[in-house]
């Protein structure tokens, strides 16, 4: 693959879908996603500092979660009932996702590879990553309930699923943006827009 090719493959993001196992009332693209995602990360990087915890990264957070999803240029969103179904595949997927990451990292000029290369292979057991992880999985809660919104019930059982699996992270940042943001997602642009 020609070197340089990086920027235009991930402006290809916009052009694949989420949600593929799923009748959704509204399409997602993995790049609306992705740009929900950094913004939530961010908010919860911030949130998290705001705490007194020990201190991350905020940088950090919101670039894990720009190209938290890039991988999926080559492979496709694959559905989360298929991706975590069993140990076996996970795995298989896993290495799937790391050639993809490889891939895309081979697309970059070399003076430019070491720049994007830990977010492309993010450290799972950083904080960091756990707050983007909680992240993804708030953009999924949003989506799923703006379907039920709509009358959708399609994505009942993935709301219950996304809101387990942000109480599985146990991070006092994601529980805080669910007790007190989260809501707003639900108005309209007229009680939104109310000072």
């Amino acid at each position: 693959m020609e070197k340089g090719r990086f920027f235009a493959l991930l402006s290809r993001m916009k052009y694949i879908g989420r949600w593929g196992l799923m009748r959704g009332t509204r399409t997602e693209n993995l790049c609306e996603h992705s740009l929900e995602t950094v913004y939530i990360a961010h908010a919860l990087a911030e949130i998290h500092n705001t705490l007194g915890e020990n201190p991350v990264d905020v940088k950090k957070a919101v670039l894990y979660a720009a190209y938290h999803d890039a991988q999926e240029v080559f492979t496709g969103d694959l559905p989360t009932p298929v991706k975590y179904r069993n140990p076996e595949i996970r795995s298989a997927y896993k290495a799937v996702e790391h050639a993809a990451s490889e891939r895309l990292l081979n697309s970059l000029p070399d003076d430019l590879r070491s720049s994007y290369e830990p977010f492309l292979h993010p450290d799972p057991s950083c904080l960091e990553w756990k707050l983007v992880k909680a992240a993804d999985k708030l953009s999924g809660l949003i989506k799923c309930r703006e379907e039920l919104s709509f009358g959708n019930r399609e994505f009942a059982a993935a709301e219950k699923a996304q809101l387990a699996a942000i109480k599985e992270l146990n991070l006092p940042a994601a529980e805080l943006f669910v007790k007190k943001y989260l809501s707003f997602y639900a108005e309209s642009l007229d009680d939104l827009l109310e000072t």
